[in-house]
């Protein structure tokens, strides 16, 4: 057979070009590193520090040292990199633009160094690991390296991320060098725990503390990149993933990455919002919001039914407690700002059903919900039994639900009826009849009552008052007041503890010590005041039976505060209803007002108002 014979019997073979080939051979990158910024126009959420470095570099004031802070995947090694561009950026001439020969953030284009520095492969951006690096060898390294000019780039750069597992003789042999380092050399510091790291470290470099990243930003950044990807997905669906992020976009790129490996089995498949659910565990939103509508009616059975509906749909009972509590925090938050809560990752829905809830639940019943949740959640976590648990949780919700405030139960328990309970939907931080706050009233009865039998109130203790004249002292409570505003602590205790006054005149002291009291007392009394006051003071002690102390006579008239209380009908009913309750103290405050018989309120109605601003819920 001929060369041409054979050549045409031969089938002809094509080979695929070198770009087919390298893009076949080429891994897969994950989206967290594919769409890793490369320079500050790509960084997201982080405008304050640009716009820091910016006017820095601009203005040629560039710190010697940078420590990045902030929570994972919000972009401190990212950001440390391209400070490592931004110190290298090298432009040759060409097209008639000039040269850039000097550090710059504006880098429109990949300069000399940037492709190794992005790929972390230059010889003079050192990156090191300070979690697997952590000893003072590791330090010295740097130490005597850092004396030699670079090799290829402008500038040395030394990225140390985790920097706080450092130990303690390698941060403390870093800080010379990091004080005065050579003009060559910058350090740039990542950490997301900056408590760890050395005052003294912290003090010698100049820190940002990176944000997480808004959900609506985070949500767009997301879009743009479905978009780049030819993937299809439901705006909710963005929605969980930026929710489930927490603000931390690395974490959103590998949910996403999850998700579309998760969701798209064919083209053209659009990744639901049920799908996401699916994946992360959630429970569907509209069933977390009828779950709280059962609870808070009190349908302890349907609330049951409902969570172990979720559970089996693939819902953890754990993050179904962590939802609900959100849910409850939304609610509180439509109710404290009146509705106006800007949230993207919240559907109409939500914020609608959300809304009628605040409208008809009180502080008091959101707060206890919030509590009983909370207190659940790290049951839920520590049991062997996880729904078991849940389930418990949610019986607690559903019969604290109907429970009645403190307000309320001290009107039910006065007998004052059902027209008068209504009265205790009062605005927080104001009692029922629209008195003074709570935090500022105390406990009393009627008017009537408190003028038939008042209650003794206890003595007010000396303050320091900036205004008190220093050389005429009128009262033996002046001279503790003079010593509180001199700071004299340990002296003012001892007068208020130690000294029984016998008798008491301006320049003369005279008193009898109680046992156990300091025997330099009046020496030192006497001393100080010659001090602050400029004139002689006679301190004696006398044989005599001085009056009680100023810490006794308080304690006497709280005693007496405290018996006037308890003589109070309506707080004879309330201990009557809790037994082993006790009365811990008595806080004074602003009365209330006298009941108004024009008013049509009774003088037990006033009583209730009045001891309604001493109690909060933790009272009782």
């Amino acid at each position: 057979m001929s060369e041409e014979d054979r050549a045409e019997a031969v089938p002809s073979l094509s080979f695929p070009d070198e770009e087919t080939v390298a893009a076949a051979a080429a891994p897969y990158r994950v989206l967290a590193r594919k769409y890793r910024p490369s320079s500050f126009d790509d960084l997201i959420g982080q405008e304050a520090m640009v716009k820091t470095l910016s006017n820095a570099f601009d203005l040629g004031r560039i710190h010697q040292a940078y420590m990045l802070t902030g929570v994972r995947g919000v972009g401190k090694t990212t950001t440390a990199r391209i400070l490592a561009r931004a110190f290298n950026y090298e432009l040759p001439a060409q097209g008639g633009q000039p040269a850039v020969t000097k550090p710059t953030i504006h880098m429109p284009e990949l300069g000399v160094h940037c492709q190794a520095i992005i790929e972390s492969r230059h010889v003079d951006v050192i990156e090191m690991d300070a979690a697997s690096h952590t000893g003072i060898d590791d330090v010295r390294e740097i130490i005597e390296s850092i004396r030699y000019r670079p090799v290829l780039a402008r500038t040395k750069v030394y990225i140390i991320d985790e920097v706080h597992m450092l130990s303690k003789q390698a941060f403390n042999g870093l800080l010379k060098t990091l004080e005065e380092p050579p003009d060559h050399a910058r350090f740039v510091f990542a950490t997301t725990e900056i408590e760890k790291v050395p005052v003294t470290v912290r003090s010698r470099c100049q820190r940002f503390d990176l944000r997480r990243v808004e959900a609506d930003v985070l949500v767009a950044h997301l879009a743009a990149i479905c978009a780049k990807e030819n993937v299809a997905i439901e705006p909710e669906a963005l929605a969980l993933i930026a929710r489930a992020a927490e603000g931390s976009v690395r974490d959103a790129l590998s949910l996403l990455d999850q998700a579309i490996a998760y969701a798209t089995g064919a083209a053209g498949t659009i990744i639901m919002a049920a799908d996401m659910r699916l994946m992360l565990g959630l429970a569907d939103r509209g069933r977390i919001i009828d779950l709280f509508a059962e609870l808070m009616a009190g349908d302890i059975a349907a609330a049951l039914t409902g969570l172990k509906e979720l559970y089996d749909a693939g819902a953890d009972p754990g993050q179904i407690l962590v939802e609900l509590a959100e849910f409850i925090h939304f609610v509180t938050r439509l109710k404290l700002l009146s509705g106006n809560v800007d949230d993207p990752t919240v559907t109409e829905d939500e914020r609608r059903r959300g809304g009628e809830f605040a409208q008809s639940l009180s502080m008091p019943v959101l707060t206890r919900a919030w509590q009983l949740l909370l207190k659940g959640m790290q049951e839920v976590k520590e049991s062997p039994r996880p729904l078991a648990a849940a389930d418990m949780v949610l019986v607690r919700l559903g019969y604290a639900a109907d429970l009645p405030t403190p307000d309320e139960a001290l009107r039910r328990i006065s007998g004052l009826g059902a027209g008068a309970a209504g009265a205790g939907q009062a605005p927080a931080g104001r009692s029922p009849s629209g008195g003074s706050p709570r935090a500022m009233a105390g406990p009393g009865g009627s008017a009537s009552a408190r003028q038939a039998a008042p209650v003794p109130s206890a003595a007010p203790m000396p303050s320091a008052d900036a205004s008190l004249p220093t050389a005429r002292l009128s009262t033996f409570e002046d001279v503790v007041a003079l010593a509180a505003k001199h700071r004299d602590i340990q002296l003012k205790m001892a007068l208020e503890r130690d000294v029984r006054i016998v008798r008491f005149e301006t320049g003369s002291i005279e008193f009898s010590p109680r046992p156990g009291a300091s025997p330099q007392l009046a020496q030192t009394l006497m001393r100080r005041l010659q001090e602050w006051t400029g004139a002689r003071w006679m301190v004696a002690i006398s044989n005599e039976a001085g009056g009680p102390s100023l810490t006794e006579r308080n304690a006497a008239a709280a005693a007496a505060a405290l018996q006037g209380v308890r003589a109070l009908p309506l707080v004879g009913k309330v201990l009557d209803h809790f037994p082993g309750a006790e009365i811990i103290a008595v806080r004074n405050g602003e009365p209330a007002a006298a009941a108004d018989p024009s008013s049509g309120n009774s003088a037990e109605d006033e009583d209730v108002a009045y001891i309604d601003q001493a109690f909060t819920e933790d009272d009782l």
